[in-house]
């Protein structure tokens, strides 16, 4: 069954409505595409017996969904139950003339809905397949697929990108125009970048084993 794309703006919900600092709101779906495309750490917020868990998980998406993984034995993983999913990028840090107007510049998302554990084998292959092609492109075909025995003790979330929130700031202090801008004091943004490092190779490998170029040309390369 083909599917129809999602709209291209974001729909408005009691969840996702801007409530503070709306002018740095986005309702557009290119940009919380962006930012999941940017990063492939987030956390699932879920209730367990009745108490807030926030787990760390990578994820990998389609056009439509966001893919979660974990073992069999996580509760947090049981799905058909509400979650919140976030991604968040820092980008620099924002130093004002005063504490006050201190602030972040980054990107942020926050997605909304009742993931579904994937239990049709193809589907969850592809989900896989997404997920792990998102943090490490190349790596499917190159390394071993995982086994009926890996397979079945794994869990595997769908979430719809459907219903999402996205907020981003970028530039100066906001102070530069006020009173504080007369005391003489450095403001500005000191940046934040994170970049791949050189591949370090597993003790146990035999000698003169090469790294793929799929790994190495991401060495010296800005993440995010």
């Amino acid at each position: 069954m083909i599917e129809e794309p999602l709209p291209a703006r974001l729909p408005v919900t009691d969840r996702t409505r801007h409530r503070r600092l709306r002018e740095q709101g986005s309702r557009e779906r290119a940009e919380l595409e962006a930012i999941l495309d940017a990063g492939f750490v987030c956390h699932l917020g879920v209730l367990v017996d009745g108490r807030p868990v926030v787990v760390p998980t990578v994820y990998g998406r389609d056009e439509r969904r966001l893919y979660l993984h974990g073992s069999v034995a996580s509760r947090s993983l049981a799905g058909d139950t509400p979650v919140c999913v976030t991604v968040t990028h820092v980008d620099g840090l924002v130093l004002a003339r005063s504490v006050f107007e201190h602030g972040v510049n980054y990107r942020s998302a926050m997605i909304h809905g009742v993931a579904r554990k994937v239990t049709d084998g193809e589907e969850k292959l592809a989900g896989l397949r997404l997920l792990t092609e998102h943090s490490a492109p190349g790596q499917w075909s190159y390394a071993r697929r995982p086994s009926r025995k890996e397979l079945a003790a794994t869990t595997l979330l769908a979430l719809s990108l459907e219903e999402a929130s996205v907020k981003i700031r970028t530039g100066a202090p906001d102070d530069g125009d006020g009173p504080d801008a007369s005391l003489g004091l450095w403001a500005g943004v000191l940046p934040l970048t994170t970049v791949w490092g050189v591949p370090e190779p597993d003790p146990a490998l035999p000698a003169r084993t090469a790294v793929p170029e799929h790994i190495a040309r991401r060495a010296g390369t800005r993440h995010g």
